[in-house]
């Protein structure tokens, strides 16, 4: 059988060895179970508004039907634990074929702090890059503050409208990356996954 080009096996910076792959239908369930799993405050800080520990089927649907685009989701896995999902990450592109895409991801609470979420930002940068965009853009609330920091800290240059912040990155120019530990990781990544998932 062939090796899914699509499929990742790697480590994370604690040695864990995880499995990045784009989300399927087959996921349903597993996506279903990290929102349930996931604390009030991040569904919150994820979708902007109070949420039960049930996510809708309409936006089920949407998180794992693929479009290569117009929307990718992809997730990081560790299939030694019995609950494997440890975050996951998409973007959309609206209208298709535009220069822009917008982010956005989630980690499990209990995972926050082990790169994930920057492994996560790679794939996305590379993915959207190759779908033809030049930039991609994040939204943030103004109380989240870890999330602020860390998508400054991996070269996110931030603004703010007056009801949210905003950061954007020039996916063709990796010299803006600033001289952090989260985008000296980021860099990392993208250097490590550039020649799997870039392609003439």
């Amino acid at each position: 059988m062939d090796e899914d080009p699509l499929r990742f096996e790697l480590r994370l910076r604690d040695g864990t060895p995880v499995v990045v792959r784009p989300l399927c239908a087959e996921d349903r369930p597993t996506v279903a179970e990290a929102y349930r799993r996931l604390s009030p405050e991040s569904r919150y800080a994820r979708f902007w508004s109070p949420t039960g520990e049930m996510i809708g089927d309409a936006m089920l649907d949407r998180l794992v039907r693929q479009d290569p685009a117009t929307h990718v989701s992809w997730a990081v896995l560790d299939l030694s634990r019995p609950f494997t999902g440890l975050g996951g990450a998409s973007w959309w592109r609206d209208p298709p074929g535009g220069d822009e895409v917008e982010m956005s991801a989630i980690v499990l609470d209990s995972d926050h702090g082990r790169g994930i979420g920057t492994l996560l930002l790679a794939v996305l940068w590379l993915t959207a890059f190759q779908a033809g965009a030049r930039e991609m853009v994040g939204y943030v609330l103004p109380d989240n503050r870890k999330a602020s920091r860390w998508l400054r800290d991996c070269g996110g240059t931030g603004t703010w409208d007056g009801y949210k912040l905003i950061y954007r990155w020039k996916l063709a120019d990796l010299d803006l990356l600033p001289e952090t530990p989260a985008a000296a990781d980021l860099a990392a990544w993208l250097a490590e996954l550039a020649p799997r998932l870039l392609h003439d």
